[in-house]
Order: C-alpha cells, then structure tokens, then sequence
C-alpha cells in the first residue's frame, strides 16, 4: 500500500484530502506545517508527497527540495492558488511531479496521485535498470554485456552529447524509457527536467493540453491557466513515449516546436519560447504509418535525427541469465529472503523461451518466482513457463522479413529433420547422412527444435 503525506496548514483542506486519499486504499500521514512535513520525512519513506505551496514559515519550495534530497525518487504534486502559478512551475523544474490548482475536484486528483505513484514505480524500476546497463558511471555494461547491446550503449553515449532528436524504435517492454533517461543523464542538461509523458495512455483530445497547456477560459472546465510538459521540460528534456498513437492534427504542432523552438497554449496568443530536448520512441513502424497517412514524413525525419533500435530480448540471449540474476537480487532484497539462484534447468527454460514480453516479462517472472521459491534453487516449477514447440510459435503482429524468415527457416528445418529421422525410423546417423550435416549437429538441431521420439 502507497504510503502518502498530506501538508496543508489549512484543517480543513488537510482534513479532506486524507479522507479522500484514504478512501482511495492509501496509507496517509497529515502533517499541519511545512516543518512537521520535514521531521515525518526524516523518519519515514514516503512514495508521494502532497503538499500545499503557500505556508508560513517552512512553504512547499522548502518541503519538495527535502523530500528529493533524502529521497530523489518520492514523488511530489504541489497544490496552488491562481496567484502563485510560476512558483509551481519553477518548483516542478526543481522535480515536483505535477501541480494542481485550487479549488480542485477530488477525482481529478485522485488520477494525479496514480499517476504519480506509477511514475515513482517506473523512475525506480528504470533506475536500477540503468545503474545495471550502463554501470555506476553510465557507462560502463553490467547486465547488457551482448554485442548488440554494447554497440547500443557506444551510440547512446555518443548522442547524449548533442541535442539532436533521438527517435527509439522497440518492442514494448525492451526498455525505451531506460535509454531516454540514459541519454538525458549522460548529456549537459541532466540537471534539468526530464518530463516523460505517454501519448497512447492519454486521450487525442486532451493530449495538446498536456503538452502545451493552456489559458484560462479556453474551454470548458478551463478554470485556471494550465502549464504544459513542454513549458516545464523548459531547459531539460521531454521524453514522448508512443508518439506514433499522436494525433495527426498535434504532430503538425508538435513539428513546429521542433522547427520554431516555440508554441501557443489553447486559447493564447503569446508565443512561449522553449529550449527543450525531443526523445521520442514507439513500438509501432512509423514508416508503415507514413504510407498510411496516420503520421507525417516530415515530423519523422525530425524526431529521427539520430535513431536508435532497441533489439527485443529474444535477440540478445547471452543477456537473460544476468539480467535474470540481477532481478533474483532484487527481490530477494525487497522480500526479506534468503539468496537463490537458478537451478540448471531453470536457465535451460529461460534460455529456450522467446520472451513476447522482453525484459519487463522476464522481471515479472522472476518476481512470480521468489515468492514462490523456498528453498535456495529456483526451479523449472516456480517459472511457470511453458517452451513453445517450434510449430506452435506464432510470429508477433508487425514482424519484420528477417524475423519472418528466420521464423521460416527453423519449421522448415524442423518439418525436414521429422520426415528424414521417419523414413529412416529413427536412425541418427542415418538421418544426419541424408541431411547433408554430421552427427553432433543433428543432437544440437534435434534439441533447439524440441523433436522427440513422439514426433518421429
């Protein structure tokens, strides 16, 4: 359960929002003053502080730069008056996840407090990751020791020295967050924001108001001035997760802050000037879509300045054993448990399957594991994986022609090798004979295809 903190030196608004938060399966401290805010801070882990912006004596600037020196990863929403609008945005420029303005309905801020928890879970998650991948000093490869990925990691270092648009292109689950926030930590300006935002999880219609935000009174329900993700990556760097789901009719203004460098917010007419550095990233093909008229070229050749693939897991096996160990430590440090590690057959099995998920399934099912592993091995049975057979596997919606011809190969490698073992009834060296290979290949084909003497 999240733990929250509520500031507010106003009774009644800190009465009401920990009932709200509670009723919404919180756990919530209040605290009357910015100063008691600080000293439950220094005694207790907090997954998210809320916290008023105007208080005597100790004010909400105060709290948020406490709550990120002890903890960078707490995440923090500040609750504002209209007077005081540009000190909240300064102060999610110094790490605040969001603000809200008052009065504010509860509903709305209920969808903020959950999107604020699930950006800690990411930020942590994809911290370890990174720390992981690039090493203590972003660097150097821990988990990500293939070939592929070290020539990713070569690239990503040197892109991260230049503001040029970096376009990551990947299956869901490989880890595109992880390189956005790589680029921008090993870049000038990874002590300034870096603001993520998820274009397929927020509807089109809302989506322009929370990239460029927007004037009092531009539409209804407009009650105050909102500032947009741009407006506060301002300096930093905006990461748009998923920009192939981007309406068309917002890429042709997203396309002009990455020409003009500048915007208007909904319903304004001053021209706001930004220095921000564009991440973009999609698992969809952007060139298919291009055909399709449902993204244009010209957004795609300038968020692709420098592109970047990221390869699914399934195409760098050397790394699930590692990246498996580091998970196994992981949760046995988060679940109090003793140290375990892998049985031989376990690998066997984590190296066979073709992980559809990449590496957040491999996560989740080493998680699934521990809790259940009691002993010190961790066995076939705590995986609760089942290898596809050669035939059986389907190949992923939007396969490319090396994937589908790869697929090709291994039934047709697998359909001969069943007929030929058939005809000679089960003769090994027979069978090798024919196939053209020798003895000990046709044991290592026999055993990637999972052929038995049922199939025979």
């Amino acid at each position: 359960m999240p733990n929250i903190l509520v500031v507010d030196d106003k009774d009644s608004m800190r009465g009401m929002l920990s009932e709200t938060l509670a009723a919404a399966g919180h756990r919530v401290d209040a605290a009357h003053s910015g100063k008691h805010a600080i000293d439950l801070l220094h005694n207790r882990d907090y997954d998210l502080v809320v916290t008023d912006l105007k208080m005597p004596e100790v004010t909400g600037m105060e709290v948020l730069t406490e709550a990120k020196e002890i903890d960078t990863d707490t995440s923090v929403i500040l609750m504002t008056a209209y007077g005081t609008i540009e000190d909240a945005v300064e102060a999610m420029r110094r790490g605040a996840f969001d603000f809200i303005t008052k009065p504010f309905d509860t509903d709305h801020l209920c969808v903020l407090v959950d999107r604020a928890l699930e950006n800690r879970r990411l930020v942590q998650e994809n911290s370890l990751l990174r720390e992981e991948l690039f090493g203590k000093n972003a660097t150097d490869t821990i988990i990500g020791t293939s070939r592929v990925m070290k020539d990713l990691v070569a690239l990503v270092e040197k892109v991260s020295q230049s503001d040029a648009s970096v376009l990551l292109q990947g299956e869901s689950g490989t880890g595109k967050e992880l390189i956005a926030r790589a680029i921008h930590s090993l870049s000038a300006r990874n002590d300034r924001p870096f603001i993520a935002i998820n274009c397929a999880a927020i509807p089109g219609e809302l989506l322009e108001n929370e990239l460029f935000g927007s004037e009092k009174g531009a539409f209804t329900g407009a009650h105050a001035r909102k500032i947009g993700k741009f407006e506060i990556a301002h300096t930093g760097t905006i990461f748009l997760d998923e920009v192939g789901d981007m309406p068309i009719a917002l890429q042709a203004k997203l396309l002009r802050v990455l020409q003009e460098r500048n915007f208007e917010r909904l319903g304004g007419t001053k021209s706001v000037e930004v220095d921000v550095r564009v991440i973009a990233a999609s698992n969809m093909n952007l060139q298919e879509l291009i055909s399709q008229k449902t993204f244009r070229e010209d957004l795609f050749y300038r968020l692709s300045v420098f592109p970047l693939q990221i390869p699914p897991l399934r195409e760098r096996p050397d790394d699930v054993e590692p990246l498996a160990d580091y998970f196994i430590q992981k949760y046995c440090r988060e679940m109090k448990k003793p140290a375990k590690s892998l049985s031989n057959d376990a690998k066997g099995i984590l190296l066979k399957y073709h992980w559809p998920g990449n590496i957040r399934e491999l996560e989740n099912t080493i998680e699934r594991a521990i809790i259940l592993a009691e002993g010190k091995k961790i066995t076939p049975e705590h995986l609760a994986i089942r290898i596809q057979r050669s035939s059986e596997v389907q190949l992923r919606d939007g396969a490319g022609l090396k994937e589908i011809g790869a697929h090709a190969q291994a039934a047709a490698e697998r359909g001969t090798i069943i007929r030929v073992l058939r005809e000679v009834r089960g003769n090994k060296r027979k069978a090798a004979k024919i196939l053209q290979i020798d003895y000990t290949t046709l044991f290592d084909k026999l055993k990637k295809y999972d052929i038995g003497t049922d199939d025979i």
